[in-house]
C-alpha cells in the first residue's frame, strides 16, 4: 500500500517538472531578434603610400681573403680585429731575412754586372777606334763588341732579380688593398704560413654597402624604369629593414640588375647600394626591402579587423536597411510589416596590399559603405544589427 503511494508520487513530481521545463523553454527570448551591437567604419577613396617587401642580404662591394705571397713565419700583426683599416696600412709582416738576402745579393750582382758592362763598353771604344786606323784585326773587334752586348744583357737580368728580390722583400710586409673593415685574424704571430694555402683575414669594403635582393621576372620592366630613371638621392623609394625590424636612416639606389634571370625560380637579382658612414650596415646581414609604390592614385581603404577570411576567401559586412521576409501560419513568406532593418550584409572582397592597420580593397565595396568592423565574430549575413559609433580614418602611411 505505502509502495503504490510512493509511485504515485514521484509520478506526478515527474509531471510538473516535464511541464515546468516545457514552459521555460517556450518563454525563452529568440536570440534572431535581439541586434548585435556593432561599430561601422565608412569606406573612402584616398590616396594611398605603401611599400613592396622583399627579403635582401646586406653584400660588401668589394671582398677579399688575404693570403700571403711568400712563404715564413709571422712577426707581427699590426691591427685590432674588427676595425676600420686604410689602403695601404701595414696588416702583417712575414719573417724577411731570406728575403732581404736575396735583395742584398741581387744589388751586389747589379753592381758586378755594371762593373762589367763599363769594362766591356771601354774595350769596345778602343777596338772601334783601332779598326778605324786598321790597327786590330777584325775578328777581335767583333769579340770586343759581342762581350759588350753580353754585358748589356747581364745587367738587364741582374736588374730584373733585383727587382724580383725586392718585390718579394716588399710582400713579406702585408698591406691593406682597400679601405674597408678587417675581421678576425686566422693566424698568430709565430705561425708559419703557405703561398697558396693560408688564409690570413678578410677584409671587406663597409662604406657604401650593397643590399641584393631578387623580384619576379614580371617586375623587370618596373624596376628597369627605375635604374634608368633614379629617383633623388633623399627620395624613399628604396628603404631597408634591418634584422630588429627598425628602419635603416638612409635611402639607396638601384646599382645594377643581374644579366639573367634564374630559369628556375623565375628571378632576377637586384642590387642596391647604401651609404653607410656609421657602419650598421655589416656584410651578410639579413633585411627587408622596401620599394615603394609608383601608383599615385586615390585607393579605398578599411581597417583590417573588419575582414572575415573564410576557406581562403575574403568577405567583409555591410549595414544596410534592408527588407527582410516573415513567415506567417500558413508558411508563405510576406515582407515584414514593420519596413526595413538594418541588417549585416555579407561582401566578398578582393585585398590588395595590407598599410600599417589598414588594407585596400580593390572590389566588393563602394565609396561611402558603412562596413562593420566591431562585432564581426558575432555576425552571419542578415543579422540584426545595431550601430555604435562611426569610425572616419584618414591618411595612410
Amino acid at each position: 500500500m505505502n509502495r503504490s503511494f510512493l509511485k504515485i508520487i514521484a509520478l506526478i513530481t515527474t509531471s510538473v517538472i516535464l511541464f515546468s521545463c516545457g514552459d521555460t523553454k517556450q518563454a525563452a527570448p529568440n536570440p534572431a531578434n535581439v541586434p548585435v551591437p556593432v561599430n561601422v567604419y565608412v569606406a573612402h577613396t584616398e590616396k594611398a603610400v605603401y611599400y613592396d617587401k622583399f627579403p635582401g642580404t646586406v653584400t660588401a662591394l668589394m671582398q677579399v681573403d688575404i693570403h700571403p705571397v711568400v712563404e715564413g713565419y709571422v712577426t707581427g700583426i699590426f691591427f685590432k680585429e674588427g676595425d676600420h683599416v686604410t689602403k695601404g696600412q701595414k696588416l702583417y709582416s712575414i719573417d724577411d731575412s731570406k728575403y732581404q738576402a736575396s735583395y742584398n745579393s741581387a744589388q751586389a750582382n747589379v753592381k758586378v754586372a755594371t762593373s762589367n758592362l763599363d769594362q766591356a763598353k771601354k774595350d769596345a771604344d778602343r777596338y772601334i777606334y783601332l779598326n778605324e786606323h786598321d790597327a786590330v784585326a777584325k775578328q777581335i773587334l767583333d769579340h770586343a763588341m759581342t762581350t759588350l752586348q753580353n754585358a748589356k744583357d747581364q745587367v738587364t737580368a741582374a736588374k730584373q732579380d733585383l727587382a724580383k728580390a725586392q718585390t718579394d722583400l716588399g710582400y713579406s710586409i702585408i698591406k691593406a688593398p682597400f679601405d674597408g673593415t678587417i675581421g678576425i685574424s686566422q693566424v698568430k704571430v709565430g705561425n708559419t704560413v703557405s703561398v697558396g694555402q693560408t688564409v690570413l683575414n678578410t677584409i671587406s669594403s663597409d662604406n657604401p654597402m650593397a643590399v641584393d635582393f631578387v623580384v619576379n621576372e614580371k617586375q623587370i620592366p618596373r624596376f628597369l624604369k627605375l635604374k634608368q630613371n633614379p629617383p633623388p638621392a633623399t627620395d624613399s623609394v628604396f628603404t631597408v629593414l634591418l634584422p630588429d625590424n627598425t628602419l635603416y636612416p638612409g635611402t639607396g639606389q638601384i646599382s645594377f640588375m643581374d644579366r639573367g634571370v634564374n630559369p628556375t625560380t623565375g628571378t632576377i637579382t637586384v642590387r642596391l647600394v647604401f651609404q653607410n658612414p656609421s657602419s650598421l650596415l655589416r656584410a651578410g646581414m639579413s633585411s627587408t626591402v622596401r620599394v615603394r609604390n609608383a601608383d599615385t592614385s586615390a585607393q579605398m581603404l578599411v581597417p583590417s579587423k573588419a575582414i572575415v577570411e573564410q576557406m581562403g576567401e575574403y568577405f567583409m559586412y555591410v549595414a544596410k536597411d534592408t527588407l527582410i521576409a516573415s513567415t506567417d501560419t500558413s508558411g508563405k513568406n510576406k515582407v515584414a510589416p514593420q519596413g526595413p532593418s538594418l541588417r549585416a550584409v555579407q561582401r566578398k572582397v578582393v585585398l590588395g596590399q595590407t598599410i600599417a592597420d589598414r588594407v585596400i580593397v580593390l572590389s566588393g565595396i563602394a565609396e561611402g559603405d558603412e562596413v562593420i568592423v566591431d562585432g564581426v565574430q558575432k555576425l552571419h549575413s542578415g543579422s540584426l544589427i545595431a550601430k555604435g559609433a562611426q569610425q572616419q580614418q584618414q591618411g595612410a602611411h
